[in-house]
């Protein structure tokens, strides 16, 4: 039986990426594979893109086919139980777009995250209330209930992202931190945020001057790179800035690269790391201190 849907697993991906190389180790497609087994093709299409759970009858059968010695048998048998788990996410479903129910598995894995936000803080960056006066001007349809769910599951995610031991790099605008979001109290809590985050080892966070020339994500709607080491498991690009709650996620080397070299030149057109700190200080003294 299918699990509940929660968006795949790092574990998950993993074990697809293995079953995948093997049967292309094996010279097989994907049709030949149905039908050999008697499987329609979609079967093994979305067993591959990890859109159902990995079931133990199925995984033999293929690892059978494909020839796999003992020893990777057992490894990968002895693995499903694990990959078939739901994600820590899991309970905050509901308070996901689709999009980002897939891309939590990659989050999960990621030894980087590099964000850019053209005119607001980063969301991995925010506090609560700060994305919850977000949320009131973006989704005007949710009520408070939603919306103070939604900066739980934001938290959640802050404090996971911190525990294994993902390195957070942002870059924005110094103006950023002058679009009013809520009343004072929430901007003065959230710049107070950005200069205690910025003494944080595991955390870069950049920002471009007022009146610099333009770079190269100048324009560019919000934009997140993950950076992940385990080699079955690609980069990933997000780039938000279609209709509210949409974004486009692309994990092919492309447009992964291009999104990198950007970023790579932003910052080094942005003000350096180790000034960051005396900017936001600076921010903070002319409006909230």
């Amino acid at each position: 039986m299918a699990r509940e849907r929660s968006g795949r697993t790092a574990r998950h991906l993993v074990l697809v990426a293995r079953l995948r190389h093997l049967r292309e180790g094996a010279g097989l497609s994907v049709p030949q594979v149905a039908t050999q087994l008697g499987w329609h093709p979609s079967t093994l299409r979305r067993l591959e893109q990890a859109q159902t759970s990995l079931d133990v009858g199925q995984v033999s059968a293929l690892l059978d086919l494909y020839g796999a010695g003992a020893a990777e048998t057992d490894d990968i048998m002895g693995r499903l139980n694990a990959a078939n788990m739901p994600g820590w996410w899991h309970p905050w479903r509901d308070a996901m777009a689709p999009w980002l129910m897939d891309l939590m598995s990659v989050e999960s894995a990621a030894s980087v995250v590099r964000t850019w936000h053209p005119a607001l803080v980063p969301l991995l960056l925010r506090t609560p209330a700060y994305a919850m006066a977000v949320d009131e001007v973006m989704f005007p349809e949710r009520d408070a209930a939603e919306r103070q769910r939604r900066a739980d599951f934001l938290v959640e995610r802050q404090k996971r992202l911190q525990e294994q031991q993902t390195r957070l790099w942002a870059v924005l605008p110094v103006t950023a931190l002058r679009c009013r979001v809520g009343d004072d109290e929430v901007m003065r809590e959230q710049v107070r945020m950005l200069q205690q985050t910025s003494e944080r080892g595991d955390v870069t966070m950049q920002l471009h001057p007022e009146y610099a020339p333009p770079h190269p994500l100048t324009g560019i709607p919000a934009l997140s790179l993950y950076r992940v080491e385990i080699r079955e498991i690609a980069d990933h690009v997000v780039r938000e800035g279609g209709l509210p709650g949409t974004a486009e996620v692309w994990d092919s080397p492309h447009p992964v690269q291009t999104y990198q070299g950007m970023l790579d030149v932003s910052c080094v057109m942005a003000i350096r790391p180790a000034r960051t700190r005396e900017v936001l200080q600076d921010e903070y003294d002319r409006k909230w201190a």
